[in-house]
């Protein structure tokens, strides 16, 4: 796959279309400025200024190198071929500079105004231009930065305005109207500008409002600087008032009208404001491009749900490229998701382009079949353009396709058009929302710069209120210009989930979000209907077809034939291998179709089954991740459940972090819905995961609703395990003293209903408390170690026992035994291993390590310290990984190997800083600290 930067907008890397994480802005500022000279040395220096300007940090040479490391870590997981190099010079990035957005602009560009041609003149500039996504590098403010987007900005307009020059030659005068007047309007100084719109209102008929924004601009001339307009424009303006002939284009001659035919011009009028589609646009004309020549008809589908903007897509695209087709371009509705009128019978259409052909009625023949043939033989070897808008079906498509090469067709539709592309050989284009800078440029073009610049939190929830979805946006930017609103009264209105669907109404169904739903809904099978209402329960972004069968009580095998049926009519989408999702508006209309549709009874149903499915399958995976943790069996699940069961470790973790979003969404579905068990059950069985990968806010956020759910139905075995689990987020975060507090409530709680295990290990994790909270505590660990030892012995828990041994060897090192720690942690290792107890083992291997360390065996304690940590990558815990590497760099460090000790704190330090966590500091202040004037250590072959 090849990699792609993009400056042209915020900084970014992307590989296969996917985002590359780059760091934060500072360390993105480093690489947008080796990425401006790519191929050519820059200085650290210069770097430095870019990235910090006059105000660079005390340090700033070391962390440049630090974020240099970064980028060559996050690089190299991009693509092979890009290299960031030491040289002489600096630092120099090598990389093809056609995979750089503004180094293709420029490129393009310079092409452009080479050639002479000015139908390839204005797909060079299209090209160029359609790279840009917002203002460059918008996500970096530094005086560099700023000083480069204005550098840009004016390159853009220059491009625009060469642009316009070739378009006006081509007689695009129409369309280019709305764009040149909000232009003149930005800059009504310019007096290219102003000719442009001048030449262009004088094509359109409209001399009068030409001579006017003549006088606009003299007005504006005089008043501002004091001067008349330049020679060119008051030569535009005498050749305006005279009428001049040689101001009018005429058609050249391919586009006049075939010997012997008629030229349909068929082609609505274009969307005045069609935002971002740059990669679409490009992708239909590489179809046309690809296909030249190939002695086939071209056909294209374009697929996407309701208010996409697959029309406005469509038929903007057909209107830049008409200069390629000579003969005509034919445009029908299809009607295939019309609420008032049957789809479109494709005689119907038939007949209508052989009426656009010029065939009279009285020569149309009688039988379909042989109006299919005339209109094949009217359009054979014509370079022509046909779109079929808004089809239904393959079957309704097929007896308009032409015969034979020279054609080009565009199907839009709301189905995947799965049989054309298989069948017919259609090329798919899949629409989605738009991004949430193309989004922001909707309404900038709707509404205005400055309303949207002066509300920009009104304007960030608007646009997460509608979905993204560019037919919700533009009733918003509608409304906004109607009533004159600010913006935060529409937010305001569109906050209610309840009402969003009904603050965007128009009064015209063709355009209102709701019936535009509504017509997709009305096509679908009622299984299908029932499965999509049934998903606007779901808590979750998305869903996996085993959970939605879980949802709807089907079989798997059932469920994913109806999901395929929702994501043909582009009610969902599968974003993923087997995982699908629809944007909030359609979640607001399913859960609308839901409520007035299937009863009470039916709903809590559903939401029981699928809180069942997660728990359950939960459940499985974390009896994997822990195998000592207490089974607490769970009653029976609901009928039509189809719980997932990993199958080994890898499989768990890969479960949980795909469907983390939604399990922490279900635990706060189940308290807000009453199903206060399965609160605490879900947070109970999601809480290793999220405390191994560092998610101790979410950890926090369940384990306060299982402690409120717990108890609300008073359950003596949820509430002591609720207050472990806030505990464990406390511990996370340092919170020492807190965590004790739940602790000691949860040993006082267990104790009450006489529940030893649940003692014994709430007993281990008030030890780890008191280790955590420094030396004085320390006395306290040994008793309450070896009291949880007594208990697990008590129950014949010999797994419980071992973990308690290990518990009570690192007491022991931290109270300076290390012989007794050595011993107590060795009788433990088989027993956890007999266990395939990975965090056991690692405890017990990391405190022999420790031991070893205290002991100056440092060979020994590296040793133990590699084992500790390849056990604890198998279970993926990334704090305990930190913790141990930053215990290895203490004994590289104590052994005199600086190299080592800093690779295995600079490890342990981007853990930290990805888990944002406060000991990231500690790390920091230990990398500073380090010299390279001592010789790398030789461990002596004793050591063993």
């Amino acid at each position: 796959m090849v990699a792609r930067f993009r400056l042209l907008g915020n900084v970014e890397a992307q590989l296969g279309g996917v985002t590359v994480d780059l760091g934060h802005p500072k360390q993105r500022a480093v690489l947008a400025a080796l990425l401006m000279e790519a191929n050519h040395p820059v200085s650290a220096d210069r770097l430095i200024d870019h990235v910090w300007g006059e105000r660079g940090p005390k340090r700033g040479r070391q962390t440049l190198y630090n974020y240099i490391s970064r980028l060559r870590a996050a690089l190299r997981a991009v693509d092979d071929e890009v290299r960031l190099d030491r040289c002489s010079g600096g630092y120099l990035l090598a990389v093809d500079e056609h995979a750089v957005d503004v180094h293709e602009f420029r490129s393009l560009v310079a092409q452009a105004r080479r050639v002479h041609d000015d139908h390839q003149v204005l797909e060079l500039f299209e090209q160029a231009l359609q790279l840009w996504r917002s203002e460059p590098l918008s996500d970096l403010d530094t005086p560099w930065a700023s000083a480069l987007r204005d550098a840009l900005d004016n390159e853009r307009l220059a491009a625009e305005l060469d642009y316009v020059d070739a378009a006006l030659r081509c007689d695009r005068h129409t369309e280019l109207l709305s764009s040149l007047s909000t232009r003149a309007m930005q800059y009504p100084l310019d007096e290219r500008i102003s000719g442009q719109l001048m030449l262009a209102l004088y094509r359109s008929g409209r001399q009068a409002d030409a001579l006017e924004c003549y006088q606009g601009l003299r007005r504006q001339l005089a008043g501002e600087l004091g001067t008349d307009p330049g020679p060119a424009v008051q030569r535009l303006h005498r050749q305006i008032l005279t009428a001049d002939p040689s101001l009018t284009v005429l058609p050249a001659p391919s586009a006049l009208a075939p010997v012997g035919g008629v030229v349909p011009r068929q082609l609505p009028a274009a969307v005045p404001h069609l935002v971002g589609r740059r990669r679409e646009l490009s992708a239909l004309t590489a179809e046309v491009d690809s296909g030249a020549g190939s002695g086939t008809v071209v056909i294209t589908s374009v697929g996407g749900g309701a208010g996409i903007g697959k029309t406005a897509l469509a038929v903007h695209w057909a209107h830049r490229v008409r200069d390629r087709f000579p003969d005509g371009q034919l445009y029908v509705n299809l009607r295939g998701f019309d609420p008032k009128k049957q789809a479109m019978d494709p005689a119907e259409a038939v007949r209508g382009f052989l009426n656009a052909l010029g065939v009279t009625p009285q020569h149309i023949p009688l039988s379909p079949d042989a109006q299919v043939a005339l209109y094949r033989s009217l359009m054979d070897r014509k370079r022509i353009l046909v779109v079929l808008d808004n089809a239904r079906d393959a079957q309704q498509v097929r007896p308009l396709l032409p015969g034979t090469a020279g054609a080009v067709v565009v199907v839009t539709s709301r189905n995947q058009m799965s049989g054309l592309i298989a069948m017919d050989g259609a090329h798919p284009i899949s629409l989605d929302v738009l991004s949430e800078d193309e989004a922001r440029e909707l309404l900038v073009r709707r509404i205005g710069p400055r309303r949207v610049a002066g509300e920009p939190q009104a304007v960030k929830q608007i646009i997460a209120q509608c979905a993204r979805l560019p037919l919700a946006l533009t009733i918003v930017a509608t409304r906004a210009s109607q009533t004159g609103f600010p913006l935060t009264t529409l937010a305001a209105e569109l906050a209610s989930a309840s009402r969003r669907l009904d603050v965007l109404t128009t009064g015209d169904p063709a355009s209102e979000v709701r019936a535009v739903f509504s017509w997709s809904y009305a096509a679908l099978t009622p299984p299908a209907a029932r499965l999509f209402r049934l998903l606007g329960l779901h808590p979750g972004p998305d869903v996996s077809a085993t959970v939605a069968a879980s949802l709807a009580a089907l079989s798997p095998h059932h469920v994913r034939k109806l999901l395929a049926e929702l994501t043909d009519a582009s009610l969902l989408i599968e974003h993923a291998s087997g995982r699908y999702a629809f944007h909030d508006l359609l979640r607001d209309y399913a859960v609308e179709q839901t409520n007035s549709t299937d009863s009470d009874q039916e709903r809590h149903a559903a939401v029981h089954r699928v809180l069942d499915h997660y728990l359950y399958s939960a459940h499985s995976a974390a009896r994997i991740l822990e195998p000592a943790r207490d089974p607490h069996p769970l009653p029976p699940p609901q009928p039509g459940v189809h719980p997932e069961d990993p199958a080994d470790h890898e499989q768990a973790l890969t479960w949980f972090a795909t469907e983390r979003v939604a399990l922490l969404a279900a635990v706060g579905h189940a308290a807000a819905a009453g199903f206060d068990t399965h609160t605490w059950r879900l947070a109970h069985v999601l809480a290793a995961f999220l405390d191994r990968r560092g998610h101790w806010q979410d950890l926090a956020v369940v384990g306060n609703a299982a402690v409120a759910a717990a108890d609300r139905v008073g359950d003596l075995l949820g509430r002591p395990i609720a207050h472990r689990i806030v505990a464990r987020a406390h511990r996370r975060h340092s919170s020492f003293d807190d965590a004790y507090f739940h602790l000691r409530h949860a040993l006082d709680l267990f104790t009450q209903a006489g529940n030893l295990i649940g003692q014994a290990d709430t007993h281990i994790d008030l030890a780890r408390v008191r280790v955590q909270q420094g030396p004085r505590f320390f006395p306290e660990i040994l008793p309450l170690a070896c009291r949880a030892h007594t208990l697990y012995r008590s129950l014949g828990h010999r797994l419980g026992e071992a973990q308690a041994l290990t518990a009570i060897g690192w007491s022991h090192d931290r109270l300076g035994d290390h012989a007794q720690a050595l011993t107590c942690c060795q009788q433990a290792l088989p027993l956890l291993e007999e266990f395939d107890d990975l965090e056991g083992q690692t405890y017990a291997w990391a405190t022999i390590a420790s031991t070893h360390h205290q002991l100056s065996n440092h060979f020994r304690a590296v040793t133990s310290y590699q084992r500790a940590l390849d056990l604890c990558r198998g279970f993926a815990d990334r704090y305990m990984e930190a913790d141990i590497l930053n215990r290895l760099g203490d004994t590289h460090q104590a052994a005199h190997a600086p190299d080592a000790a800093h690779d295995a704190w600079q490890h342990a330090l981007d853990i930290l800083t990805e888990l944002d966590h406060p000991h990231a500091a500690q790390i920091r202040v230990k990398l500073a600290s380090l010299t390279s004037g001592l010789p790398e250590a030789s461990y002596p072959a004793g050591g063993q």
